[in-house]
């Protein structure tokens, strides 16, 4: 089959390009996929807890091996698309996301581990090589709402591997042939992939240097401070989701909350569905006002105020459903952080940028996730986990929210109503 060359930068710049948007969205399945089995194990705890005799610390540090690598492999998802284009990096990494989800489903804790550890490498190419396919797909004045769409399909997966695994491994499968299926289906995506996205042209690919050059643009990502503030400022909005609801919340719901495991499960899965309204959305408003801050920090608050309302709020005072999709909503502004680095950073390093931030953000999911397991478990003392034990843990939540509002407030507005005329009063006369 011949290969299907890219256009040039400046050939994308400013229209659609329909067979990188065909790979972008293949590329979204690959996200959602990953999302929906980075979610999934939070609906078979008790069957884990069985069948490996883990307590609270031992389940959260397990999962939480799937942050570490995919912290890790952002950097070298980043740098390997830039440096060798999505036809070869993408595939790659939906391959180690099939293996990684096969071994978890073997049975024996060492390949759980082994399993979730290849889950977060593999996954680590789904968004950076989405957000690099839809920079060439789309025009860039559209980048905060593809950024936004492209969050979409993965709260979509976040979603549905509560709701749907839920009542597929308590009723269809077993929750081992859950996830030897679910290898077997990422491998054929794999394979598809491959054959669907473009390839680079020659000399775009030869440009970037030789192998040992391939990281050096995480030298001009890593050392922009603006960097940093959009990394730690999305991370620390991204917990509460990643942690607080895709690992412990139906937990939280089932013994803080007295809710039985369907209706648990149902309310757990509304916060990745709000965000599957909310990212788009909120990315759209950032691209429609041109000022990426307001949205971001109007919406951490909202945020805070939500958080804090879940918590400690009397039992059924707030509609069960609706303060979990309202939280949703709101954390999807944690995505435009990822269009303010690619903006703050060269244009020619955007795949690095957008590894660098997942670097960041999930470096503190792959913290946090042993730290909560820790914390819960020193608060039950040994006991049944109760809402006392849940709120205090929330608390440290709220702090980390109330702490991304104010790195926000040291971000640089990049949004096109300060770019634009700034690039344009720079023109000479």
């Amino acid at each position: 089959m011949p290969s299907r060359a890219a256009p040039s930068p400046s050939a994308r710049a400013d229209g659609f390009h329909p067979l990188f948007i065909c790979a972008w969205l293949l590329c979204a399945v690959f996200y959602f996929l990953q999302y929906a089995l980075r979610s999934a194990p939070g609906v078979m705890l008790p069957e884990l807890r069985s069948a490996w005799a883990l307590g609270a610390l031992g389940l959260s540090s397990l999962l939480g091996l799937y942050y570490y690598t995919y912290a890790g492999f952002s950097i070298i998802a980043g740098a390997a698309l830039d440096r060798y284009g999505a036809r070869l990096s993408i595939p790659a990494g939906i391959a180690l996301l099939a293996i990684g989800a096969a071994l978890f489903g073997v049975g024996s804790v060492g390949a759980a581990q082994a399993g979730r550890l290849l889950q977060g490498a593999g996954a680590a190419f789904a968004f950076v090589g989405a957000v690099y396919l839809a920079t060439r797909g789309f025009p860039a004045r559209l980048l905060a709402t593809t950024v936004g769409a492209t969050q979409m399909f993965g709260m979509l997966g976040g979603a549905g591997g509560q709701f749907i695994v839920s009542p597929l491994i308590h009723g269809a499968i077993s929750w081992p042939h859950f996830w030897l299926a679910a290898g077997a289906v990422t491998a054929v995506l794999a394979v598809v992939t491959l054959l669907a996205t473009p390839a680079e042209p020659a000399q775009a690919a030869a440009s970037r240097g030789t192998l040992g050059q391939m990281f050096a643009p995480y030298k001009i990502v890593l050392s922009n401070p603006q960097s940093y503030l959009c990394g730690f400022c999305a991370g620390l909005l991204f917990l509460p989701t990643t942690i607080g609801d895709m690992i412990w919340g139906v937990a939280m719901l089932q013994d803080g909350y007295g809710a039985t495991h369907a209706d648990a499960v149902n309310r757990a899965a509304m916060v990745p569905l709000g965000w599957v309204v909310g990212a788009p959305l909120l990315g759209y408003l950032a691209d429609r006002l041109g000022r990426r801050k307001p949205v971001l920090i109007a919406s951490a608050v909202a945020m805070l105020a939500l958080a804090a309302a879940i918590l400690f709020l009397p039992v059924g005072l707030m509609p069960a459903y609706l303060g979990g999709l309202l939280f949703g909503f709101a954390s999807g502004a944690a995505m435009i952080p990822y269009s303010i680095i690619k903006e703050v950073n060269p244009d020619g390093i955007k795949g690095s940028a957008t590894g660098a931030m997942n670097f960041l953000v999930f470096s503190l999911s792959a913290v946090a996730a042993p730290v909560a397991g820790w914390v819960l478990g020193h608060d039950a003392a040994g006991a049944a986990l109760d809402l006392q034990d849940f709120r205090h843990w929330g608390g440290w939540g709220l702090a980390g929210i109330a702490l991304a509002i104010v790195l926000a407030l040291f971000l640089k507005e990049t949004g096109s109503a300060v770019r634009l005329p700034a690039a344009a009063a720079a023109v000479p006369a």
